[in-house]
């Protein structure tokens, strides 16, 4: 059961909006069919771009969340309705002068003052941050040690799901596939999919290439294992419940946006 332990009575938003620097030029209108491709896209001279997101998943982003469980309250639309969102720093902005590595850079701190204003201004969102008390997931090492092959090559680190099985039909199996990826991105991928929080409390150090092979649902349990007891059969990792404290964002108030 979730007990209420802390909550801060300050209100992010409002303090955003008088503290925190603002976009010189955004543009907030609904999505439509034509848009397809769900995404934050970062630029120089500070642009951001995004596409098909939800409030709270922008919110997600603004106030750079580990995941979107963290996120509670709010009316239904906030995970429902999807915007389009252009904004532009003034050019007395720091951010005015970035260069992000790829348009896939997530957004600098100042930016994401920005992206809070925005928020406020637009969405009259007033938020407020509280510590809970819950269960969490404790990624640890099991009996026997870890299995886990150090990287083949020094790519881009990802943890993403997969599936095996021809395309046209249902998947065999479900797959969690790591390219030089630590355990704490492990864990953070875990997170949402499990929809508890998941700590990393392996001690391992270094980043690892690993392929997990699960069973997603009873119609492929002949295939595979279920998702903990492949961790372990696979990987040497064990999932175990503790007791442990989560941040979480409530929404107090949310509206839809103002007209550009």
């Amino acid at each position: 059961m979730r007990s209420l332990r802390v909550a801060y009575p300050v209100c992010l938003a409002a303090f955003t909006a008088f503290a925190q620097p603002a976009f010189e030029v955004a543009s907030v209108k609904p999505s439509t069919d034509r848009d397809t491709v769900i995404g934050l896209f970062t630029y120089p001279g500070g642009r951001i771009v995004v596409t098909k997101f939800t409030l709270k998943m922008l919110i997600h982003d603004a106030y750079s969340l580990d995941d979107d469980q963290r996120i509670q309250g709010g009316p239904h639309w906030a995970g429902e309705d999807r915007y389009n969102l252009e904004a532009k720093p003034p050019a007395s902005a720091e951010a005015s002068h970035w260069v992000p590595e790829s348009f896939k850079t997530p957004p600098n701190p100042e930016m994401r003052q920005m992206l809070q204003t925005l928020l406020a201004d637009r969405f009259q969102l007033k938020v407020h941050m509280e510590t809970r008390k819950e269960s969490v997931y404790a990624l640890v090492v099991a009996k026997g040690g870890p299995q886990l092959k150090p990287p083949d090559t020094a790519k881009q680190p990802f943890v993403s799901y997969g599936r095996t099985g021809a395309v046209e039909r249902e998947a065999v199996s479900e797959l969690l596939i790591g390219q030089n990826a630590t355990m704490a991105m492990l864990a953070a991928r875990l997170g949402p999919h499990l929809g508890r929080p998941v700590l990393d409390r392996t001690g391992l150090q270094g980043s690892f290439d690993f392929r997990v092979e699960y069973a997603g649902s009873e119609a492929q349990a002949e295939a595979a294992a279920p998702l903990f007891r492949a961790l372990q059969d696979q990987l040497g990792l064990k999932l175990e419940t503790q007791p442990g404290s989560v941040d979480v964002l409530v929404i107090d108030r949310a509206e839809k946006p103002s007209p550009n």
